[in-house]
């Protein structure tokens, strides 16, 4: 299924000592002034910010908001912004400045723009929102994260004194400066491992409570939001002796969406590659798209794949790989027609359905109500088999469509290269 799951973001490389640990991809990223705004409502100390959007009340928030010093950053779901680039030549996605006027003057400059980073696509990001965000004197950061580990089978906590890097560097170069603790997902942290982190991470005096306050908030945000990892870099130490996350990046576990609906309504779709990806979604339907013209419609990942190959075998190129699903109903079939017409390239459609949990008859009834709603123009190959299998037949049959039905995959997929 990795096939037809795409982030909106990546997720990162965690290394202790030898083994790699990479966490899965999930669906649900957000944006940093989101993730700050979830750290804010759990008492986690972050810069006060502000949210700029190009709108005509933009002027009016910047003017109520007074720093003596502002951070300017693109929002985008993707690192590196303070070294990117602009499509329209403008440098860097993050910027400081203490005068007010140039707050939107950097803003406008970015907002519609598409941001171009190491961790892009070489087109860039485009970008819809600018946060503004209170400057702070830090005088040392660290790193911190909490992220669910098959290894340790539940949440580990990471902490390096070496916050603001590449923590992947840090975990090759200098592997004494990484601290791995596992937790316990039913508990607390304890006092006693809180302080001997906080240590490690080189806090003195006072600012060792502060950064085990810290922490254990931060702990508690990530099992109240169902978070499969919060990555705080830097957890930075200020000039007043304030313990701050600077930067955020907060992953949802997908599985959690019904716990979670605020938090999932918040997904950033605007930065998908495709949009028919994310109008599939809306209706729980999988779909990315190829280079071909024949477009699938199928339930399972496993049939996906094999229809794709008899498709190629028999010498066509497939368009797409779109699943159904096991639980689908007729509203979610005529969607599926409608995202497969809308790509330009698909000069014909199969479908293949093996009915198990689904019925055959709910497949064939969609299948002749999209095809009517949307005046089908290309060829239409259809192979289903499985429960109530007969009933689709004759409900195909009896639609005065020009449906072309297949004995067998194969002889569904030589159709449909056929047809063309």
């Amino acid at each position: 299924m990795s096939l037809l799951i795409k982030a909106a973001a990546s997720t990162r490389q965690l290394i202790h000592k030898a083994p790699t640990l990479q966490q899965q991809v999930r669906h649900l990223n957000l944006l940093e002034f989101q993730s700050k705004d979830l750290l804010q409502k759990y008492g986690v100390a972050i810069q006060q910010f502000k949210v700029l959007d190009n709108s005509s009340a933009d002027t009016q928030v910047v003017k109520s908001f007074d720093c003596p010093e502002y951070v300017v950053k693109a929002q985008i779901l993707a690192g590196g912004r303070g070294k990117g680039t602009f499509d329209n030549g403008f440098k860097g996605g993050v910027h400081i400045t203490s005068n007010k006027n140039d707050v939107l003057s950097l803003s406008k400059q970015m907002i519609g723009n598409r941001l171009i980073t190491k961790q892009t696509p070489k087109s860039g990001i485009l970008v819809n929102k600018v946060m503004v965000a209170r400057s702070v004197n830090i005088t040392r950061e660290t790193y911190i994260c909490i992220l669910l580990d098959r290894e340790h089978n539940g949440p580990v906590l990471i902490a390096s004194p070496a916050g603001g890097m590449d923590i992947e560097a840090v975990a090759a170069e200098t592997p004494e400066k990484l601290l791995t603790v596992p937790l316990d997902i039913a508990k607390p942290i304890p006092e006693a491992k809180l302080i001997e982190v906080a240590k490690f991470l080189e806090f003195k005096g006072d600012g060792i409570k502060r950064c085990a306050d810290e922490i254990q908030k931060l702990y508690t945000l990530f099992k109240s939001v169902d978070a499969v990892q919060i990555e705080i870099n830097p957890l930075a130490e200020t000039d007043t002796g304030e313990v701050i996350s600077v930067d955020a990046k907060l992953n949802f576990d997908d599985n959690a969406q019904f716990r979670q609906k605020e938090i999932f309504a918040m997904d950033v779709t605007e930065e998908e590659a495709d949009p028919r990806e994310v109008e599939a979604s809306k209706y729980n339907l999988n779909y990315v798209a190829m280079d071909g013209n024949i477009g699938c419609l199928v339930n399972g990942a496993g049939l996906a794949m094999a229809t794709m190959d008899i498709i190629k075998l028999n010498g066509g190129e497939p368009a797409n790989f779109l699943d159904v699903g096991g639980g689908v109903k007729e509203e979610q079939v005529t969607k599926a027609f409608e995202i497969l017409t809308s790509d330009p390239k698909v000069k014909g459609i199969l479908v293949n359905v093996f009915g198990g949990i689904v019925n055959c008859a709910t497949i064939a009834n969609g299948i002749v109500a999209a095809s009517k709603k949307l005046k089908l123009n290309v060829p239409l190959v259809v192979r289903l088999e499985g429960t109530n299998v007969t009933k689709a037949r004759e409900i195909l049959k009896n639609s005065g469509l020009p449906i072309q039905t297949a004995r067998d995959l194969d002889d569904a997929a030589h159709k449909a290269v056929a047809s063309l």
